[in-house]
């Protein structure tokens, strides 16, 4: 009877250390699924993230406000379309746009080119009208 007993002393612990190794292998299962689920989201948000570019209207708010620094402006204006530009070996697309001020009591007209992806002015040219 003893030896039945431990018998089934030892099935029961041998079930339990199963159960235990099951439980583990599924917390380290769910465990992986959010690791792996967490570093997709985070890829794919920087992925489109680079991909986008800025709106035509911030763009021409943020040279406006550089140029608000230097003085009142008369007006501005900026192209809804990207063109493609290429400075050297440099390609990428960009909105053609222009402010208007008065300076020593004449209009004074800049034209520039933003780079559609970082707002950033790629070149400006000063014409006077």
């Amino acid at each position: 009877m003893l030896k039945y007993k431990q018998v089934i002393l030892c099935k029961e612990r041998g079930m339990a250390m199963y159960e235990k190794e099951q439980i583990n292998n599924f917390k380290g299962g769910i465990a992986i699924g959010i690791g792996i689920g967490l570093l997709s989201g985070v890829a794919s948000t920087l992925l489109i993230k680079n991909k986008q570019s800025l709106s035509a209207d911030l763009i021409l708010q943020r040279i406006k406000k550089a140029f608000l620094k230097e003085g009142p402006i008369e007006g501005s204006w900026i192209s809804f379309e990207k063109q493609p530009v290429r400075k050297f070996a440099v390609h990428t697309e960009g909105y053609n746009g222009g402010i208007t001020r008065l300076e020593d009591n004449r209009l004074v007209t800049y034209e520039f080119l933003a780079d559609a992806k970082t707002g950033s002015v790629l070149d400006i040219n000063r014409i006077s009208v």
